[in-house]
């Protein structure tokens, strides 16, 4: 799939060159400091296959997902990509944000963790307890099926909706119970204070990656869509055969350790695939669980958000 997406790149310039003669365009991608997005940035193969051309890049960094949509939903970035949970929150809101593609899973990238000198050893026993959480993101979802799995729906804990930076040291000083969370921040707290895990994403969910974009932008300018996923492609497989350099850059990035970087490096998942039915079908099962919560107004239908390319 790679190669191909490789292959593939050179043809989706062709029409971008004869697009852009009537004037600039610029794509503004919404990144986070860890992932897919900002590996591609740092590679700057994306800029390198619009040279030539008047259409450009603007980068914006984004705390997490849901903040990343809320801004797409505004009309301030066109492409981005986050878990699973989070295009179907927005779907909930609007009908601007659209999937364009997704990633393999990535089952080992994210868990619900406590202390280790903690008496919480399963999740059954989370009930009446504090949970930290980034709300409507990947985590959000996680904690909901490992919930579920064990009896127990979102009204048995006491959900404390937090962003990793402000989660991280609530969870360090015990003002929650018990906190849901992804890589890198998940390798940082492995690395920290001695941990629990008592739910993982493996087994349980599968912790998918989604590329986004804004439905108008993405009408107006398929061959810019085309062309980004080409080149996270080649981008992607650069990164699967230079983890230390990458694990570098994220830790620059990110403040972190190069060792704790590494150890979720080694976690992610690389690659581009189109949006297909048994993908669809994951995501709507996971809006029919949220919905079921109610945590959604309405049934949404996830495949109404699913990009069509012209041909």
């Amino acid at each position: 799939m790679l190669s191909a997406a490789v292959a593939a790149a050179p043809l989706a310039m062709a029409p971008l060159r004869g697009a852009s003669a009537a004037g600039a365009r610029t794509i503004r991608i919404g990144y986070q400091r860890y992932g897919t997005l900002i590996i591609l940035k740092h590679t700057g193969m994306l800029e390198a296959a619009l040279a030539g051309t008047p259409d450009r890049v603007s980068w914006s960094e984004f705390a997490a997902g849901p903040q990343m949509l809320q801004a797409m939903q505004a009309g301030a970035i066109d492409f981005g990509i986050t878990g699973d949970a989070p295009p179907i929150f927005a779907q909930a809101a609007s009908n601007r944000v659209v999937y364009v593609g997704h990633e393999p899973v990535a089952p080992f990238g994210e868990a619900i963790i406590v202390p280790a000198a903690s008496p919480i050893r399963t999740v059954a026993q989370l009930k009446g307890r504090t949970v930290g959480l980034n709300r409507a993101s990947n985590v959000h979802w996680l904690l909901l099926a490992a919930l579920s799995k064990a009896g127990l729906g979102m009204a048995d804990i006491q959900p404390v909706f937090l962003v990793p930076g402000s989660a991280r040291p609530a969870f360090d000083s015990g003002r929650i119970d018990a906190w849901a969370i992804w890589d890198p921040y998940l390798s940082a707290a492995e690395a920290g204070m001695p941990t629990r895990v008592i739910a993982q994403a493996d087994g349980l969910v599968g912790n998918r990656q989604f590329f986004l974009a804004e439905r108008g932008f993405a009408d107006r300018a398929p061959d810019l869509v085309r062309l980004v996923l080409a080149q996270i492609a080649r981008s992607d497989a650069w990164a699967q055969a230079h983890h230390p350099e990458v694990s570098q850059y994220l830790a620059d990035d990110t403040g972190l350790a190069v060792p704790v970087v590494r150890r979720a490096v080694d976690r992610l998942t690389f690659g581009v695939s189109p949006m297909t039915p048994d993908v669809v079908a994951e995501q709507q099962r996971i809006a029919d669980a949220f919905l079921a919560q109610h945590l959604l107004p309405s049934r949404l239908t996830v495949r109404d958000a699913v990009w069509a390319p012209p041909a």
